[in-house]
């Protein structure tokens, strides 16, 4: 099974433009109690480098591109964000980095939770301890 999940956005829109709807608990997996975005990102930086004991997340990429590695502890995937009409569902014990971001990226997130630096791994080791212990 493969760590990417993409979820298709129906665009709709007409000869003046196309408009998304992000839906909680329709569109997005859950209901969403956090949303932020990732913008002016410097050349050569990488972002994320943990994972979340609890917490969905729904990531888009509403403008420019980004790459995304995920990593269940057993395999990794690259996939570029680079479409305001698709996402990816990042899952609980999921291991994430976000590279190679274009000069104008703005990645927005979704979240099933609010903010709680008690759910973070931040550490790459620890991620792998924990992922052992949940077989």
């Amino acid at each position: 099974m493969s760590l990417v999940q993409w979820i298709p956005f129906p665009s709709l829109g007409d000869e003046r433009g196309s408009l998304i709807a992000l839906e909680a608990e329709k569109i997005i997996p859950f209901a969403i109690k956090r949303v932020y975005y990732i913008f002016g990102t410097q050349p050569g930086v990488a972002r994320g480098f943990h994972a979340h004991k609890a917490l969905k997340q729904v990531a888009v990429c509403v403008s420019g591109k980004c790459r995304m590695l995920l990593d269940d502890g057993k395999k990794k995937e690259s996939v570029w964000l680079d479409s305001p009409s698709k996402g990816i569902l990042i899952n609980d014990f999921i291991w994430r980095e976000m590279h190679d971001f274009s000069s104008d990226c703005v990645l927005l997130v979704l979240a099933s939770e609010h903010y709680d630096e008690m759910d973070y791994i931040r550490n790459y080791d620890s991620f792998m301890e924990k992922v052992h212990e949940k077989k």
